[in-house]
């Protein structure tokens, strides 16, 4: 989670500087295409054509004195969104998955992360390290789980491209969308876009335990919050993108929230009725302090235990008769020959 953080932080903070850097060029009113390396190929190779689709598409949208341009850069973001969302919802479907497995693993979770803070020898955590792992591997579940940012990173030369494109196509800067000048900030599309940002992460609160919520709370504000600052340093062309953006993930996080996440839930309870999750630490491997003990098993014997027929710590159904050897000895059957025969 925490990773996950530092790279959606990053993948925003690297959409500010590109437009912050492209806004210094708009506020001085010098409307020429950049020649740098970055962002002069960014302009040649993404944003010329964008203009140039734009264009297009305007002309039979309305008409480039109508409000063809605001059509056409909301189609351009229905486009961009439809093709992430497949990804972006098994993406999702897998991070709800590890989240409700997790749930399930917390008791022997919290065991353990309570041990490795009372411990200070190097063997002992590399011992809980490897518990912890045998504890996710043996559910099914990852303590890895992947990142979520690869649409961010998508969008980033797209939003800068569209960016440059009404910059400094005088044609697209100077037309409006019901009234709203494309070229210039809106407040109206900026606190629109924000809003929906609002109620999306509203959603993705729903189906988050409670003890994660706090955390994604600050991920919840700092979307809209960064949403908002690039809005109002932007033109309206880009703040189009953003609410049409916003507007889709609304319609997605209703899918994940409201059909994904109870079909998973709903999927999990009955995989663990018929095959309950695998007890690999209990109470009774630790001390008062929670420091572990002598009597917690090394992680690497685990599977020579489960290839012997040893139980697993806190498998109270594996029973002692399991582990005797089933072929009868001849003291055995003369045994029950005689019972046998005392009956009769």
């Amino acid at each position: 989670m925490k990773n996950k953080k530092i790279l959606t932080a990053g993948a925003l903070g690297s959409i500010l500087i590109f437009l912050s850097a492209c806004s210094r060029h708009v506020s001085t009113g010098v409307r020429q295409p950049p020649t740098g390396f970055l962002y002069g190929s960014l302009y040649k190779y993404v944003s010329l054509p964008m203009a140039h689709m734009l264009n297009w598409s305007a002309q039979h949208l309305g008409g480039i004195s109508g409000n063809g341009y605001g059509f056409a850069i909301l189609i351009f973001t229905l486009i961009i969104r439809l093709v992430l969302m497949p990804s972006m919802l098994k993406q999702q479907r897998n991070s709800t998955e590890q989240q409700e497995k997790a749930k399930v693993l917390k008791p022997q979770l919290d065991l353990l992360q309570k041990a490795a803070k009372v411990t200070s020898d190097q063997e002992t955590t590399m011992q809980i390290n490897g518990l912890m792992q045998d504890v996710y591997k043996k559910n099914g579940s990852s303590m890895m789980p992947k990142m979520g940012c690869l649409a961010l990173i998508i969008q980033l030369p797209f939003i800068t491209g569209l960016y440059q494109a009404v910059a400094y196509s005088k044609v697209i800067s100077e037309s409006t969308f019901f009234g709203i000048p494309l070229g210039k900030p809106s407040m109206f599309i900026t606190i629109t876009a924000t809003l929906l940002y609002v109620v999306q992460g509203w959603m993705s609160l729903q189906s988050v335990p409670p003890e994660q919520q706090k955390t994604m709370r600050n991920m919840m504000i700092m979307s809209p919050l960064i949403t908002f600052w690039i809005s109002m340093i932007s033109s309206a062309g880009l703040g189009l993108y953003f609410f049409g953006t916003g507007f889709v993930m609304v319609i997605q996080q209703a899918i994940i929230t409201y059909m994904i996440v109870p079909e998973i839930r709903k999927r999990l309870d009955k995989e663990y009725a018929t095959k309950p999750p695998v007890v690999l630490v209990t109470p009774d491997m630790f001390d008062e302090d929670g420091a572990i003990t002598d009597r917690a098993p090394q992680a690497s014997n685990f599977d020579k235990m489960q290839a012997m027929g040893v139980a697993a710590p806190g498998n109270s159904s594996d029973s002692a008769a399991d582990k005797t050897d089933p072929t009868p000895t001849a003291e055995d059957l003369r045994a029950r020959n005689a019972g046998k025969q005392k009956h009769e």
